[in-house]
């Protein structure tokens, strides 16, 4: 069967996306595996599908490198929202006056806004709104802190986080299960000299480091309170309300490449 893919990246967290709104191919856990395989495939963190929605331009569906469905992914929604305006989706906001997507997501509804776009170079800036996530949901576990960002977090401050082995004890902290029973996602941070956060992040599904997880720079900033934070693949901006029960507002602003288009016999 071939399968017309695009290939986008978020700061560097790259996915497989596919057009489903014609023909959805259902493809099967192995399939989707074998496609964002690094050397059997074409190679992602994880495969989108855009499909119809009857109460928004689109529906997102997330599946983890593994093939596995995913839960919400930060970095994902900004490429997809990316990937809808490129397919004519969308409207200009009359209040903003920017290009605006409404799309469903794991977690609910989600709004993306192109705060900037070339054509020529596909590249832009895009910025989307998270889940509202409760103050009593953000609570202590052992040296960290976890909480739930539209996917499952742990965050904890770390030392010299450049040469830190992410890889090693992200997976020790992963199966944690008498921790984290559903699994989650392991971020590490560390203050830089420019006030910027420095994130790392291992994700589950990928069972390894990712240049930038979307979720996770959102649940650092909420844990730290710094809105700018620099990820291995970019620089990102986090916007949120902290109202006392909650952070509501919250804004993921990054970058957005489209890398390549083709297609793909699937087995």
């Amino acid at each position: 069967m071939d399968l017309e893919f695009y290939k986008y990246d978020g700061a560097g967290n790259d996915f497989v996306l596919l057009d489903i709104r014609e023909s959805d191919p259902g493809l099967s856990q192995k399939q989707i595996a074998r496609i964002c395989h690094r050397r059997y495939g074409i190679g992602a963190d994880g495969l989108m599908t855009l499909g119809r929605s009857e109460v928004a331009d689109f529906e997102m569906r997330y599946y983890n490198s593994d093939g596995a469905l995913g839960s919400m992914c930060g970095n994902g929604g900004r490429c997809i929202a990316a990937f809808a305006n490129s397919l004519g989706l969308g409207h200009i906001d009359e209040e903003s006056g920017r290009k605006t997507l409404d799309f469903i997501g794991f977690d609910g509804r989600h709004r993306a806004e192109m705060l900037i776009w070339d054509d020529d170079e596909r590249i832009g800036l895009v910025r989307l709104g998270m889940r509202d996530v409760e103050c009593a949901s953000v609570r202590r576990v052992e040296d960290g802190w976890f909480l739930d960002t539209g996917s499952p977090h742990y965050v904890q401050r770390v030392s010299d986080l450049e040469h830190f082995d992410v890889v090693g004890e992200g997976r020790r902290l992963r199966n944690r299960i008498d921790l984290f029973p559903e699994g989650a996602n392991i971020d590490f941070i560390e203050d830089l000299p420019d006030g910027r956060l420095f994130v790392r992040t291992y994700e589950r599904g990928v069972e390894d480091e990712t240049y930038a997880c979307g979720t996770g720079v959102t649940a650092c900033a909420i844990v730290s309170g710094n809105h700018k934070l620099l990820a291995l693949g970019g620089d990102f901006k986090v916007e949120f309300d902290a109202t006392g029960d909650a952070y509501r507002n919250v804004w993921l602003t990054g970058p957005v490449s489209m890398n390549f288009k083709g297609v793909v016999d699937v087995k």
